[in-house]
């Protein structure tokens, strides 16, 4: 992927360093804070800087705010395709920020230990420190609109697109807290689909409808694009769940699900096949178990080993798939089958899909 939108990778890491910089200079300070007294310094924003940068310079595909270039290239006219790029990398950090300060506060909801391969920001940083800083990301993000030069009326509608999606996210979160916190407690596949559609899908979906805002789209198109980029979030949830049970997410640890009592597409699977049985009470008490005894525990392999029985896991990866390629196709009827750039968002999705369905 990267060799394919190395440009555009470029271009947005420009603008995500420009509103969230590693040595604040006093106007970013302005800009960011408005007028401050003298006594304000660099030192007493660092805990704020300092503590998002170090998730941001981990890395992360970026797959978000590329999604949002590539639709505002496919949705804008070819005159004007510059200028919506142009606006579209601007925008990159009103994705790529919230992002981050969803895992960060993920990170201390699911009491996991580390991210991308180092101890999470709440174990470097303090959990005060790290829920704070990951508060102000969602507020920083907002800056790089506050500064688009554009009608007033534009603005108010991107802003009021962004909080919409924040909202959508937080109930998600809220859903999924609720069901990991009761072992006993399985929601419906239907329900699971409802909970990643907006915890997970609302960040692709701020991407692809903040894209066809810029290039002045009609509403029945915003919704289209979003929807579309909706399944493809999902999709990758689905399938970074996956990965968890089988060949392990990069940095974390096997089965760290298991223990943090994640009601994951594949343990739903098993429990609507397995409703009020045996089997289902063996499930819950190695999540119990799990929880208890942290992952080291022998419960999460077995509870892996029967969560792999009856094709449950293969069965929620070939969901997972099928998700992405439907959102693929429904880009691909909305911005014509000849669209270049439409194609490019199936390359995108397509280079994001290893063979062991992880997800960036």
């Amino acid at each position: 992927m990267d060799q394919q939108f190395s440009e555009h990778l470029r271009r947005i890491e420009l603008s995500v360093n420009q509103f969230l910089p590693r040595q604040p200079d006093s106007e970013w300070i302005r800009l960011s804070f408005g007028n401050q007294p003298q006594e304000i310094t660099g030192s007493h924003i660092s805990p704020l800087l300092e503590t998002t940068r170090s998730l941001v310079d981990l890395g992360g595909k970026r797959w978000r705010p590329l999604l949002l270039v590539l639709c505002a290239r496919a949705a804008s006219a070819e005159e004007k395709k510059e200028e919506a790029q142009e606006t579209a990398y601007r925008l990159a950090p009103l994705v790529e920020f919230v992002h981050t300060a969803s895992l960060i506060h993920d990170d201390i909801e699911d009491r996991s230990d580390t991210r991308r391969g180092k101890p999470a920001a709440h174990i470097t940083y303090g959990t005060d420190t790290a829920l704070n800083a990951g508060s102000w990301l969602y507020f920083q993000a907002s800056v790089c609109l506050e500064q688009l030069s554009c009608s007033a009326q534009l603005k108010n509608r991107l802003l009021c697109t962004y909080l919409s999606q924040l909202r959508r996210l937080h109930l998600g979160q809220a859903m999924d807290i609720a069901w990991h916190r009761d072992s006993t407690v399985f929601p419906s596949s239907a329900e699971y689909s409802a909970m990643i559609a907006n915890k997970t899908g609302t960040l692709a979906s701020l991407a692809a409808e903040i894209a066809l805002i810029i290039c002045g789209a009609d509403e029945q198109s915003v919704l289209r694009a979003g929807q579309a980029a909706c399944e493809i979030g999902s999709g990758f949830q689905i399938l970074d769940d996956v990965l968890n049970l089988t060949a392990g997410n990069p940095g974390k640890n096997r089965g760290d699900d298991i223990v943090e009592g994640k009601k994951s597409l594949p343990v739903l699977i098993f429990t609507e096949q397995h409703k009020n049985s045996a089997e289902q009470k063996l499930l819950c008490s190695y999540f119990e178990q799990a929880a208890q005894e942290g992952i080291k525990s022998r419960a999460v392999e077995k509870a892996i080993e029967l969560l792999g029985q009856d094709g449950c896991i293969e069965t929620a990866r070939e969901k997972g798939t099928a998700l992405i390629e439907n959102g693929c196709a429904s880009f691909m009827e909305l911005f014509g089958k000849d669209c270049a750039d439409a194609q490019h968002i199936r390359d995108l999705c397509a280079s994001l899909i290893p063979e062991n369905g992880s997800r960036a």
